[in-house]
């Protein structure tokens, strides 16, 4: 596979991780579908990189179905399906104000990894009627876990599970997968600058970016692109987890 024939379907697309991703398939010739709940962002960047979008709910069966089905309309297939939507929360397991609520567990569950495994569900149909490549490829699935999953922190519980389950998710569903010539790889970024680190005091992301080994810094949204892109083209990368954190381990 190249970038350059590729078809792309990128959840969480509006902004972060998602969006850098967008802008370096398109940048390298790709057509791209950005799926996001952010309709005037995800607007503006589909735009901006002569793409396409879909307001979606990764959540819904029903609105992914169509959102997938608005990126087969526009661009005839799909080859590449890369998942970044996913939440957030810092609450201690028990903290000050008591045990840490339940809705807010499960709904970090249900956007990170059944969200993912829906999306990835939904566009393995249509990645699968692909015509095959000479080794039987018909395209790929990324899907985005964090260190979190490995070295998860104080208040991560949460999103530690929602991550850890995205990388139990890898190898059986590339096993699953593997007649239909789909590979499935996740990669599991360190910290990044993306819009919510942003947000954060400068002295706050310095203190962070001092905690990587080499490079010493954030990582930058377009290298998490970059990667995406190299295992579009790498195709015998399948069923692993790749960490992309400057030899990051939290403790």
């Amino acid at each position: 596979m190249k970038l350059s024939s590729t078809a792309a379907i990128i959840t969480g697309g509006a902004s972060g991780l998602g969006e850098a991703t967008a802008r370096h398939f398109a940048e390298n010739g790709a057509q791209v579908t950005i799926l996001d709940r952010d309709a005037e962002r995800g607007k503006a960047v589909a735009a901006d990189i002569g793409g396409h979008f879909a307001e979606t709910d990764v959540t819904d069966g029903d609105s992914v179905a169509a959102a997938i089905a608005l990126a087969m309309d526009k661009m005839g297939k799909i080859t590449a399906c890369v998942s970044c939507a996913g939440i957030a929360f810092g609450i201690k397991t028990v903290g000050k104000d008591g045990p840490h609520p339940l809705d807010a567990f499960k709904r970090t569950l249900d956007i990170n990894l059944a969200g993912t495994f829906n999306v990835s569900r939904l566009a393995a149909v249509e990645i699968a009627k692909n015509e095959p490549e000479s080794d039987g490829a018909r395209g790929v699935i990324i899907n985005t876990a964090s260190v979190a999953a490995f070295d998860g922190q104080k208040g991560q519980a949460a999103y530690s599970a929602s991550k850890g389950g995205v990388v139990g998710l890898t190898l059986p569903m590339a096993r699953d997968l593997a007649s239909t010539g789909i590979r499935v790889m996740t990669i599991a970024p360190g910290i990044f600058m993306t819009p919510m680190l942003a947000g954060l005091p400068e002295d706050v992301q310095k203190q962070l970016a001092t905690d990587v080994p080499n490079p010493p810094r954030l990582g930058d949204p377009s290298e998490y692109g970059q990667l995406a892109g190299f295992i579009v083209e790498a195709g015998y990368l399948n069923g692993e987890v790749i960490r992309i954190d400057g030899a990051l381990r939290m403790r």
